[in-house]
Parts: structure tokens; sequence; C-alpha cells
């Protein structure tokens, strides 16, 4: 009896790691521009408002928000990221920087002056 199975035939190969699928930022959850927010094979969830989608169907966001799962007439899940409202600080709110006179003299800038050449015949007369 042969002690070797014949040709293509495996006992290997049987387990594969994980691929992590699934959602990632939860419904209501706070979103930064780029985070992942599902990953899928298919497209499980489509992309709505703000968000994005990868040549795998990554679904990212693509503004900072909350993320919303919803389904549409078609019965489809869609997700979308609702904006944060923008808020300015005490520096962007102040009044904006004072404006230059045009009637003010401008100073001509004048290029360098050159560096006369060193003399040749100095150095060979120091030379002898």
């Amino acid at each position: 009896m042969a002690h070797k199975k014949g040709a293509g035939s495996s006992r290997n190969g049987r387990e594969s790691h994980s691929k992590r699928l699934g959602i990632k930022i939860f419904g209501g959850q706070a979103a930064i521009s780029g985070n992942i927010i599902v990953r899928q094979r298919g497209t499980k969830h489509h992309p709505d408002k703000g968000v994005g989608i990868g040549k795998d169907h990554t679904l990212f966001a693509l503004v900072d928000g909350t993320v919303i799962f919803k389904k549409k007439q078609d019965n489809k899940s869609y997700v979308s990221i609702l904006p944060f409202p923008v808020v300015l600080t005490e520096e962007e709110v102040v009044a904006p920087a004072k404006a230059v006179k045009a009637d003010a003299p401008v100073a001509e800038e004048k290029a360098p002056a050159k560096k006369a050449p060193a003399k040749k015949a100095a150095k060979a007369e120091t030379a002898e």
C-alpha cells in the first residue's frame, strides 16, 4: 500500500484568516473625515451624503459629523453623515487685519554689490 496520496490531493488549506468585516462606526457615533464606517463584501450598505466608497466596497467618511443609517424606498441600507455645525474660534471672529495703505513709500531693493575678482599677479609675486 502506498504511503503517499495521489497527485493533486492535499490535506492542507482548510483554515483562512478572518477578514474583520462589519460596521466599525455605528449610527449616532461621531466620525472624522477619512474614518472607515463599514467594511463589507459587495454593497450591503450603500453610500449617501458625506460618505465615499472604496474599490473593495468599504464605506468611509468624507466630512466630520454624526453617522446615520437609514433605509430608503428601495429597502436598501444607506449610510450618511450629518456634518457637525461649524464653530468659529475667538481669533477667527476678531476683526480682520489692517490693510496696508497704498500711499506709503516703498523702499527699493538693490542687488548686492559684486566682489572684485582676486588678482593673479599678486599671488605670483608672493610665490617667488
